[in-house]
């Protein structure tokens, strides 16, 4: 016998398996119409099965054109609507509902559900010929009552070819005006498919066709790997495709509960004018999303509520539409007994807007009023607190507005709240995370717990006669309250409270979608693969007789802030970023590339955002414009700035904050500069570039470089120039991420006996005064109007005694009593420690830190006494910063709680200070570094009364047009003759003369104006 090893094998092989296991039946073509692409017999007999007093009334009303009729009315629904609708919501025909599909109940209680479900006719068809223009053919079509859903194209490398001929012959083989091509009308996804790899798209659009990898990973779904498939030892790779997929519960599944169809409206300029665009695309789950949603609610039918779950999936890997298929198939869940395993599910996120492709997501699959309760701007706590209490089975809500609902929330034995967690960090170890287990949480199953524990008879009592018993019950898990966090970047907290504990005692996510495999994948781009450092050198020198003394630290600070701030830094940065754009960035993605620049401080966006409108205007560049984006209000000299005020549109209306981000996305706009805003949660696919002028470690460096990672067609590549950090320290922050992230061991939580037994040796306060607190604070009566200053009283004995210590000791005792704090909150999150006295001591302190005094700092300020003498900017890097395959990363829990106490500060002369600050860079100026802005600008400014009165007297621009330059050009010349080497720069480039002179002008004005 020859072994087979050609296609028509292949396409045999998935036969078999979808016809004996699969739940099809073997479809011919003999009934299909090739014009209309679909097979109507089949669809007559499944309503005549499920539907059949519908089918009998519609026969009365149309008689012999019933089957024509049916075609016609489900053409137009399809044609309105979209194929995917209609096969979830059916069509209505003069008053006739018919349903076109049947899917499965979550419940098994409505047998005649269960029955319509089981009559649906999914049929496989070999070679399927599809066009009346010729005879080419599909190896293989799925179809779902006489309607072609699933096409695929089927490969061999045994014959030479691969995946990548299965997607050309879908880009150049098939017509996409053909029918059974049309966007959602019929084939609603087609997948290329070989021995090794599976890709996958939902619109055939010729040459552009866009296809997706649909591959498990090296190591198979939520694993650590890359590209590609694993080894399967009892078959084919790709085998996961026809058995977990395309198999019949879960194909019906995905068009259930899944697939959706996004809609996307967008402003964009063409031609000058603003024009609304919509676009649309079915988005079918990548394999790591159906996996992850598949994988917990098989977790969580087994083992019912109180679980934790983390999700470590890579930042742009689609979260989003992970998180709402997640929550809408928690709402329905059912256990073996029929019963609702979840009361409502919760979607907490930290973004301040929420997500509304999130809810848009979540609203698409059931048109159920109600479904989805959404907490918005709009909306207060009270909106949130009724929510719940009314039982709404899915709720999107910010962490924040959970405090003030807390003890408002009736919670009944038997409430189960299943809570999602968009980007799991460290915010849900505050006190907003704790109210919200205390909005939740059953009290009846912890107050067993303690009980036991106590040995008491009034603990079995519900009315809580001790408020404190209650403020216990909320810490540690909960058997009704489980977590689902969401995170691309694991810290050792959010391990420990979500991860899932191995035999080891080390922490590990219960799901993995790495870094790696994403951009392996295609999914993200690789944000390292273009990285470019420069490293900034100045020297200041003393520039006043004087000699104060001053706080080392803070002046060594000053100082810095001094050289990052000065006029001629930005100036200098400014203009090799914008150069950068205009030679690289702006002929990328087809020219509407984009780019960000993270600054310091608020301070360093609003100059900035300045420094780049006069560059801009002084080059007469006509393709550029800036947007600055900053929280509140910026106070420069006199002048006070809001971000809706610096942001104009083109015609000059201003650009309120939510506004900013469409206005970004259009052509007006290419440069956002960004101080601690938009560095998360910001998803601008046309981001290309990123202008880094801040110091980045650890989760915020990854997090802030990644908002380039996005695709977007005709994007390739990304460039990250980078003014502070090095390449080595990117290469840390990103390793950690790369692949998985591991926690050791659990935290000792004895270690905060520890930590209080330090601080009650300095003998601040004692039990009494403990009691005396908490006596006002858990009292069973009603708060009177003299308790709040009751305990305000009660603690000024003790402050009186921490003032009686030497300066050194207050803040050891301060940051004692605040990692006391903090790390009794963290511990108590993830276990219940059920000691009365310890917790009575964290209320106690953490009312007592509210109160003490903090040691005096005077502001350093030192502009006036010192100058800007040389600077010097250049490239110390460029090229790909390459992160290590195959290592995961173990995070350490602390052994000890960590008390380390800073040494008191010296004081030093500015002198020595600038010595300290300058010796970094010794030797590595010439005197073509020397700043010859400081010394024209102190020339010409100092003490010229007649400058002063021509500055209030004239506008900037007759100003700095018409006196200044006279001023500028004899001032410089004077110091030429005086200093040659360092200023005949100044002479022999034009463009660096009036560089120079712009600057001098603008800072001459605004202090002549200010005086």
């Amino acid at each position: 016998m020859v072994f087979e090893d050609n296609e028509k094998r292949f396409e045999s092989d998935i036969e078999t398996y979808l016809l004996t296991e699969g739940g099809y039946s073997k479809g011919d073509q003999s009934n299909y119409d090739k014009e209309r692409a679909i097979d109507i017999n089949q669809l007559v007999y499944y309503i005549q099965e499920t539907q059949k007093r519908a089918w009998t009334r519609y026969e009365k009303i149309y008689k012999e054109e019933a089957i024509n009729r049916l075609y016609k009315r489900l053409n137009d629904e399809i044609e309105t609507n979209g194929l995917l609708h209609v096969l979830r919501y059916g069509i209505t025909d003069r008053g006739v509902k018919l349903k076109i599909a049947s899917f499965r109940p979550e419940s098994t209680l409505n047998e005649k559900i269960i029955k319509d479900y089981q009559a649906n006719r999914l049929t496989v068809t070999r070679q399927f010929a599809y066009s009346i223009e010729n005879n080419n053919t599909l190896d293989m079509v799925l179809s779902l009552n006489g309607i072609p859903i699933v096409a695929l194209e089927l490969k061999n490398q045994f014959k030479g070819q691969s995946v990548e001929n299965g997607k050309k012959q879908f880009m150049y083989d098939r017509d996409p005006r053909e029918k059974i091509f049309q966007f959602n009308k019929r084939i609603l996804v087609y997948f290329a498919v070989d021995l090794y790899e599976v890709w996958m798209t939902t619109r055939l659009n010729g040459k552009d066709t866009y296809f997706l990898p649909f591959n498990q990973g090296s190591n198979g779904a939520g694993e650590v790997g890359g590209a590609g498939n694993p080894e399967n030892p009892n078959g084919y790779a790709t085998s996961y495709l026809w058995e977990k997929v395309l198999q019949k519960d879960s194909l019906m599944n995905i068009l259930h509960r899944f697939m959706h169809l996004d809609v996307e409206k967008k402003k964009v300029i063409q031609n000058g004018i603003e024009k609304t665009k919509t676009s649309a695309k079915l988005i079918f789950p990548r394999y790591h999303q159906l996996d992850v949603v598949r994988k917990l609610v098989h977790h969580v039918r087994l083992k019912g509520s109180g679980e934790n779950y983390l999700i470590q999936h890579s930042a742009g890997s689609g979260k989003s539409n992970s998180i709402a298929w997640l929550a809408y198939h928690l709402a329905s869940l059912h256990n073996d007994n029929n019963e609702s395993i979840f009361t409502s599910v919760i979607i907490v996120t930290d973004r301040t807007v929420l997500d509304r492709q999130l809810q848009e997501t979540i609203s698409s699959f059931d048109h159920t009023t109600g479904l989805v309760e959404t907490i918005g701007e709009n909306k207060t706590s009270k909106d949130l607190r009724d929510a719940i209490n009314d039982g709404k089975r899915i709720i999107v809500t910010t962490l924040q507005k959970f405090p003030v609902i807390y003890e408002e929330v009736e919670v009944n034995k038997g409430n189960r709240f299943a809570i999602i967690v968009d980007e799991a960090h460290s915010s849900q170890t505050g006190k907003s995370a704790k109210k919200l287990k205390a909005a939740l949480a059953d009290p009846v199953e912890a107050l067993k717990e303690y009980a036991e524990i106590e040995g008491e008879e009034e603990a079995k009592v519900l009315d809580f006669e001790d408020k404190i018993v209650k403020e216990l019950l909320t810490h540690g898990k909960h058997k009704n309250l489980s977590f689902f966090a969401f995170t691309a970047t694991p810290k050792q907290k959010t391990l420990e409270m979500f991860g899932t504990k191995q035999s080891d005692g080390s922490f590990r996510p219960f799901h993995i979608y790495s870094m790696r495999q994403a951009i392996e994948e295609g999914f993200i781009l690789d944000v390292l693969q273009n990285y470019m450092t420069y490293k900034t050198s100045y020297k200041i020198a003393k520039d006043t007789p004087d000699n104060p003394e001053l706080p080392t630290t803070q002046g060594v600070k000053a100082i810095r802030r001094y050289g990052s701030l000065h006029p001629y830094n930005l100036q200098q940065k400014t203009a090799i970023m914008v150069e950068q754009f205009r030679n690289i960035t702006r002929h990328k993605i087809g020219g509407r590339a984009k780019a960000m620049v993270v600054t310091a401080s608020r301070l360093h966006a609003v100059r900035y955002f300045f420094e780049f409108k006069n560059y801009i205007k002084k080059k007469g560049y006509e393709d550029m414009d800036v947007l600055v984006a900053f929280s509140g209000v910026v106070n420069d000299g006199n002048q006070e700035y809001r971000e809706s005020s610096l942001n104009k549109t083109k015609d000059g209306n201003k650009i309120s904050e939510n506004q900013l981000k469409e206005a970004f996305h259009t052509d007006d706009f290419n440069v956002l500069v960004v101080a601690e805003k938009y560095q998360t949660g910001f998803d601008e696919p046309l981001l290309h570039t990123m202008f880094v002028d801040k110091k980045l470690s650890g989760v915020k460096a990854v997090q802030t470089l990644s908002r380039l990672n996005r695709t977007y067609p005709g994007k390739v590549d990304t460039f990250i120039l980078d003014f502070v950090n090095e390449a080595e320290e990117i290469k840390a922050a990103f390793q950690p991420f790369y692949e998985v992230t591991e926690l050791d061991k659990e935290i000792d939580v004895n270690l905060i006996y520890d930590t209080k037994t330090k601080l009650r040796k300095y003998k601040i306060y004692n039990d009494q005064d403990i009691e005396k607190l908490n006596k006002i604070y858990f009292k069973d009566s009603k708060q009177t109007e003299k308790d709040l200053g009751k305990m305000a009283s009660a603690l000024i004995p003790i402050i009186n005694r921490y003032k009686e210590l030497d300066e050194e000791t207050q803040y050891e005792f301060r940051v004692t009593v605040r990692n006391f704090n903090k790390w009794y909150s963290y511990i108590t999150q993830l276990t219940r420690m059920f000691d009365k006295e310890l917790h009575e001591e964290y209320i106690f302190t953490s009312y007592l830190i509210k109160f003490i005094p903090k040691n005096k700092s005077d502001q350093v300020s030192i502009e006036d006494k010192i100058k800007l003498e040389y600077y010097k900017l250049e490239e110390t890097f460029k090229g790909e910063i390459v992160l290590e395959k195959s290592s995961d990363y173990v995070l350490k829990n602390p052994e000890k709680i960590d008390t380390w106490i800073k040494p008191p500060e010296e004081e030093d002369t500015l002198e020595n200070i600038i010595q300290r600050v300058n010796e970094r860079f010794e030797g590595k100026f010439t005197e073509s570094d020397r700043v010859i802005v400081e010394g024209i600008y102190k020339k010409a400014v100092k003490e010229n009364e007649k400058l002063r009165k021509f500055a209030r007297n004239n506008d900037e621009e007759i100003f700095n047009r018409s006196i200044f330059p006279d001023v500028f050009e004899k001032v410089a010349q004077e110091l030429y003759i005086e200093q040659m080497n360092a200023y005949s720069k100044l002479f022999e480039d034009r463009s660096f003369y009036n560089a120079v002179l712009d600057a001098v002008a603008k800072e001459a004005y605004k202090e002549l104006r200010s005086e």
